[in-house]
């Protein structure tokens, strides 16, 4: 009997465990939306938007997602401060079209009202990615180069 309801016990804390660790996982990832929705909530948010278009048989799209977008600087700083768009640029060619992807992947960054800020072909590093995401969020982009931003914010 006692051996039994230490098993009990194990078999729980053990749940517990792994539900608790399922969470932080959860709270570690990016919160894409769908371009429609996105788009939606940026206006409705007042915040700005990143989209990143992508494709499966993309390599730098695939280490992009596995090293940029796990970074937990990147993910905290996007969740909180835009409104993350993933666009399949194979499925949704009418999206890609409108925005003349030519290459992948890209990324694009826009105010809440969908109007574009700029954007940047190609694989982006963490590090970079954050630098450019506080660049957009702090409206540095109205008053000075990125260059001189990254002087003023190392």
């Amino acid at each position: 009997m006692k051996s039994g309801v230490l098993a009990i016990l194990a078999i729980l804390t053990v749940s517990f465990l792994v539900m608790d660790s399922s969470a932080s996982i959860a709270a570690e990832t990016i919160k894409w939306y769908g371009y429609q929705e996105g788009m939606t909530r940026g206006k409705a948010d007042n915040k700005k938007i990143f989209m990143n278009f992508h494709a499966e048989w993309c390599t730098y799209c695939t280490k992009m997602n596995k090293e940029t977008f796990t970074n937990p600087e990147v993910v905290a700083y996007l969740n909180a401060n835009f409104i993350p768009i993933k666009v399949d640029a194979d499925r949704e060619q009418t999206v890609s079209a409108k925005y003349k992807i030519k290459g992948l992947p890209s990324s694009w960054f826009l105010n809440s009202t969908g109007e574009n800020i700029g954007s940047q072909p190609g694989f982006i590093p963490a590090n970079n990615l954050i630098q450019i995401l506080k660049y957009i969020h702090t409206d540095s982009y109205k008053t000075m180069a990125m260059k001189d931003f990254l002087k003023k914010n190392p």
